[in-house]
């Protein structure tokens, strides 16, 4: 599978497809965990392996990993600053984390919450892109609600490109373009 197109800044993408279609093969072809087997991968405009994928990740995409992927000895403002910011508390508000929870181990936190962590993490990059895979996936409904809404503002007010994997359809309904993959196969 191979991607050559630039994704445009100001919007929120939605990837959707059975399992197995190759949704997170494309994000982590995207994010630079992977080479393409074929074809190039541009961000404006340049192949991201010409200055390596190291430079690729640490200044052009922030990531949501589906298993969060937090630090587990560090606390919950501990790995939010690791995204970027001195200021983790604004973030941390804005994804619903109570302030008795930023100074505890990120461990002790339930899954939700991590995840939450996860993304206020990814949200303190200076990155342009945001990519996820299942943002929600282990969120309550009204929870969910507010991250989906929170990667939209992320898109329309602070000029991001948000790109997220998911099998929700709520989510895909309410991002500006939905990704179809089938089969390894991007179509809209």
């Amino acid at each position: 599978m191979a991607v050559n197109q630039t994704a445009q800044v100001e919007k929120f993408y939605a990837i959707i497809g059975a399992s197995g279609a190759g949704k997170t093969t494309l994000l982590s072809l995207l994010a630079g965990l992977d080479s393409p087997t074929g074809g190039t991968i541009l961000y404006e405009g340049e192949d991201i392996l010409a200055k390596g994928l190291n430079y690729h990740r640490k200044n052009h995409v922030s990531l949501v990993f589906q298993e969060y992927n937090l630090i587990d000895y560090l606390t919950t403002e501990e790995n939010v600053r690791l995204g970027g910011t001195d200021k983790p508390g604004e973030l941390l508000t804005k994804v619903n984390i109570p302030q008795e929870a930023w100074k505890r181990n990120v461990m002790k936190l339930s899954g939700g919450q991590q995840q939450r962590v996860a993304i206020a993490r990814a949200l303190a990059s200076n990155a342009k892109v945001l990519l996820a895979d299942e943002p929600t996936g282990n969120l309550d409904e009204q929870t969910a609600e507010g991250i989906i809404e929170l990667l939209r503002q992320t898109a329309h007010e602070l000029g991001k490109c948000v790109i997220v994997v998911t099998h929700s359809k709520y989510l895909a309904n309410e991002a500006d373009e939905i990704v179809q993959i089938t089969n390894g196969i991007i179509g809209s």
